[in-house]
């Protein structure tokens, strides 16, 4: 792995003449009726809207009916379209089978009844011939995605999805759309380690590229289901749990070499920021709250020591001036990443200021308990949390915009 991020190179974006960019591979069992309709429209949109030269691979998985003579006749009618015929079935068996012969750099594949709008498709691919991701997949799941299907559909997909997120640990969103590509130099280190050949090809596949570090870009889809599918859900089910419990074994028995793939594959980790940049929000209050947890305690344990000698407005004065200064401090160096003694005057006073605002809330939110009650002990130090809360939150935003504020 390098030790500086540097991006994929892009795709040649004028190959030699009759070398494809794209082959979208269309995986088919039986589809005499409906493999003429789809290769023509998408051959069409194609011509119409993809810039750069394609092909499209019929993947017959041993048809039995008429769709073996309707993929030559397609591919003697349109010179882009070709042939590939399997003697076994299987979609996962079909996509390796093509992909693995296809000189194209960027690989895709999509179902044959076309339930994705093919609108999406330059959008699916662009990335992967810029170089900016290595997979991409279509998703019914995301929010922008408009899908019309069944309940019954619905309720699978989605729960198949979690649990995916629970047992796999995945972050893609939907893993069963048929509407994916990869970049082929890609696909060559990754398909040799997937087993599978039928449906649970394209999660595998997912699971993998994840582990290995690579990005998988989503596209949101418009996604009509056909209801003459002819899957069994059962089956396929069956088949999906069978596959997610043996990818499951090997991820946590040390089977497949993800350090090698993530070496050979990942992305390198990104450079380190320029001096003095502060890190991100996120971290940042992660390391406040923390500072802020310390600090508390550290006022507690002051006020109720100074308490008894000095009074309640006296221990708190004491307790809260000498936490701030330490506060200021620690969050400097720990929360917002400044070293040195640079504006270090600047970001006291910022934090005395802080100081005087948590003062006036608690002192003012005793003096208020004090004039309506009498309180006991434990009531005090709840009202006085309370404060140091909300002055807490005051002293992150003054703290942060001194500090962000370097010029």
């Amino acid at each position: 792995m390098t030790d500086t991020y540097a991006p994929r190179a892009a795709v040649q974006a004028r190959p030699a003449a009759g070398s494809a960019v794209l082959d979208v591979v269309v995986p088919v069992y039986n589809e005499e009726a409906d493999l003429g309709p789809c290769v023509r429209r998408l051959h069409a949109h194609l011509t119409a809207h993809f810039p750069y030269p394609f092909r499209i691979t019929v993947a017959d998985n041993a048809s039995v009916d008429g769709t073996p003579a309707v993929a030559r006749a397609l591919a003697d009618e349109l010179p882009e379209v070709g042939v590939l015929r399997l003697d076994e079935k299987g979609r996962g068996r079909a996509l390796r089978a093509a992909w693995s012969a296809s000189p194209a750099p960027v690989l895709a594949y999509m179902d044959v009844d076309l339930s994705t709008d093919l609108a999406a498709l330059l959008p699916l691919v662009a990335p992967l011939i810029s170089g900016h991701s290595d997979l991409a997949i279509g998703t019914r799941l995301a929010r922008t995605s408009r899908v019309v299907r069944g309940a019954k559909r619905e309720v699978i997909s989605r729960g198949y999805n979690l649990l995916l997120r629970g047992a796999l640990a995945a972050r893609f969103s939907d893993a069963q759309c048929g509407f994916k590509a990869i970049r082929a130099d890609v696909a060559a280190e990754l398909l040799p380690l997937v087993r599978d050949t039928g449906w649970f090809f394209d999660t595998e596949l997912l699971v993998l590229a994840q582990r290995a570090g690579l990005r998988i870009h989503e596209v949101p889809v418009d996604w009509v289901d056909d209801p003459d599918s002819r899957v069994d859900i059962v089956a396929t089910a069956l088949a999906d749990l069978r596959g997610i419990g043996r990818l499951g074994r090997a991820l946590v028995t040390g089977a497949l070499p993800l350090a090698q793939l993530r070496a050979q594959l990942g992305r390198g980790p990104l450079p380190a920021p320029p001096a003095q940049v502060p890190i991100g929000l996120p971290r940042q209050l992660a390391r406040f709250a923390a500072v802020g947890v310390a600090s508390t305690l550290a006022y507690l344990l002051l006020f109720l020591l100074a308490r008894g000698p000095l009074g309640a407005q006296p221990a708190n004065l004491l307790a809260l001036l000498l936490t701030a200064v330490a506060n200021t401090a620690a969050n400097r160096r720990l929360t917002f990443g400044v070293a040195g003694r640079r504006h270090a005057g600047r970001h006291h006073l910022q934090g005395l200021l802080a100081f005087a605002l948590g003062l006036a809330l608690t002192s003012g939110s005793l003096a208020a308990l004090h004039a309506t009650t009498t309180p006991n002990r434990a009531l005090e130090l709840t009202v006085l949390v309370t404060a140091n809360l909300a002055a807490t939150a005051l002293r992150f935003l003054l703290l942060r915009l001194a500090m962000h504020h370097r010029p």
